[in-house]
């Protein structure tokens, strides 16, 4: 099955209450965004794999309304839902976890989970990524997007007071981000705090460059009004 557009409310509202029964994944995405066009690829080839599951694009900026529904901030942003039930909020960041999603919660890999197996030696041991390895995936994560939060939860759901202020933060200044939940990816977690050479989360990138935490977010915007513009390089 292809990927289905979304140009209007009718339209997606028509779609998602046809077969509630039926698997959905939402997918929001931007043209400006650079992930997107990736995950755009990714998104496509996974449609044609899994017919069985209902594939719907949405821009986040033309579909505004939609986007304000699901309180999508960030893009690339992945929604499985099932019976209008959210069963997984994903920042599309990495592929695998929405591949690792959609085999969770498809109707296959349901009936499958009834036949509970012992896993193997090699099914429970992860390699753990060399240092160089690492490294080079942190460079990538951190210039995903212009500006890449680093937070504990999602931007609709932080884990944390400080992540939520500097969501908070950076909704009030209309600054347009990517994010990544560090609770989910450990090896991402301990290893920014020595990439970044800060111990603590949120952490926040701009243009690939370390800013800072909450704090020091607090005081570049008390110093320059216009910090974000002036760090992204954009006119006033």
């Amino acid at each position: 099955m292809s990927v289905i557009e979304i140009t209007s409310e009718e339209q997606f509202t028509k779609l998602t209450k046809e077969d509630p029964s039926r698997l959905i994944a939402l997918y929001f995405h931007t043209s400006w965004a650079a992930p997107c066009q990736t995950m755009n690829s990714v998104v496509a080839t996974l449609a044609q794999a899994n017919p069985q599951v209902t594939f719907l694009s949405l821009d986040a900026d033309e579909q505004q309304e939609i986007s304000e529904l699901f309180e999508v901030s960030a893009v690339p942003y992945i929604i499985l839902i099932r019976n209008s039930t959210i069963l997984k909020e994903l920042s599309g960041v990495d592929p695998k976890d929405f591949i690792a999603a959609l085999k969770q919660f498809s109707p296959a890999e349901a009936k499958k989970e009834e036949k509970t197996q012992e896993p193997t030696p090699a099914e429970t041991e992860k390699e753990e990524p060399t240092e160089e390895e690492l490294n080079e995936r942190l460079k990538k994560l951190t210039s995903a997007a212009p500006v890449m939060l680093f937070m504990k939860g999602s931007p609709s759901a932080p884990q944390c007071g400080f992540s939520r202020q500097t969501v908070a933060i950076l909704r009030e200044n209309q600054v347009r981000f990517g994010f990544f939940d560090i609770l989910k990816d450990d090896s991402v977690r301990q290893g920014l705090k020595t990439f970044s050479d800060w111990p603590t989360f949120p952490q926040l990138y701009i243009n690939g460059e370390f800013q800072g935490g909450l704090d020091i977010i607090k005081e570049s915007l008390e110093e320059d009004p216009d910090f974000f513009k002036n760090a992204l390089g954009e006119e006033n």
